[in-house]
């Protein structure tokens, strides 16, 4: 695989995730349109692994463990990002995900007893803070649904990013294909249930961009999106890296505005500026101080 179409398709990909979970949540509704966008991810994850893979998908205590981890954060992130994309812009879902490092950061620091949070890391982590409270008075504006929406969302992240912690607590010997098959089978199951407890019924009305979305979403967004961003990660720096999560909010916005006809006025703008600021701070200011120095 090439590296920087890897690095492109992964932009290109998370960019576009957030507006097509709100196109595949609104003719279907968002249960129907996570369950089977995941549905197929598994699928199309399961034939990836009998065309690629030169063994069985392991199956021991310790893959099974990694597999729950993998398959809760799934179920709790993404029902959650789906719930919440009822109320909010895809814009607003992008945003608030560019914390994800941060978040991520902080968990690190608190269970893993990383030295991660420097003073420069903490003025990026304030400045993110505001941001996202920013992001919330802008919600507030467009009432208490909103808020919920939001908050939903930053659930989701919170989720996230505590699968990435208790990722690095594990010696995984796992392929990102793998982790990705293993998380859907434990999951899937889930998704179903929920959708056939709380919904139950098949769609009505579904329209083809309701359907491209699904399809898009379970094979790019779930499973290859993941398996080339853990591609870059082995053979790209991690601060090049980095960039991807500043780029994708501001692509996502204009996508959102352009495609969607989601409004981008000042309070978006500043809310998206100093969380990307913050994202910044936290992931460049130490090299940056510490060449100053020099």
């Amino acid at each position: 695989m090439s590296v920087p179409l890897a690095y492109i398709g992964v932009i290109i990909i998370w960019s576009t995730t957030p507006l097509a979970i709100k196109w595949s949540g609104g003719d279907a509704g968002f249960l129907f349109g996570v369950t089977a966008r995941m549905l197929i991810g598994l699928l199309f994850s399961s034939m990836l692994i009998m065309l690629l893979s030169r063994r069985r998908l392991p199956w021991d205590q310790h893959a099974r463990k990694i597999y729950l981890v993998a398959g809760i954060a799934i179920y709790g992130a993404m029902l959650s990002v789906y719930w919440g994309s009822q109320y909010i812009s895809s814009g607003f879902i992008s945003v608030i995900f560019g914390l994800n490092p941060i978040i991520t950061g902080i968990m690190a620091a608190l269970w893993l007893n990383e030295r991660s949070l420097t003073p420069a890391k903490i003025l990026g982590v304030i400045l993110g803070v505001v941001g996202l409270i920013v992001i919330f008075s802008q919600g507030l504006q467009l009432g208490n649904h909103a808020v919920i929406g939001i908050a939903a969302v930053c659930l989701s992240v919170l989720l996230h990013s505590w699968s990435s912690v208790w990722f690095k607590k594990l010696d995984i010997h796992l392929t990102a294909l793998e982790i990705t098959h293993g998380g859907l089978l434990v999951s899937v199951p889930l998704y179903l249930l929920t959708w056939f407890i709380l919904q139950g019924t098949w769609p009505e009305n579904f329209s083809q961009r309701g359907l491209g979305s699904i399809v898009y979403l379970g094979i790019f967004g779930s499973v290859l999106g993941f398996v080339m961003f853990f591609y870059i990660l082995k053979h790209v720096d991690v601060s090049r890296v980095s960039l991807i999560t500043l780029i994708t909010p501001v692509v996502a916005l204009f996508l959102g505005y352009a495609l969607n006809n989601e409004v981008l006025n000042a309070s978006v703008w500043l809310g998206t500026g100093l969380i990307m600021l913050g994202m910044s701070f936290y992931q460049w200011s130490d090299k940056f101080f510490a060449r100053v120095a020099k």
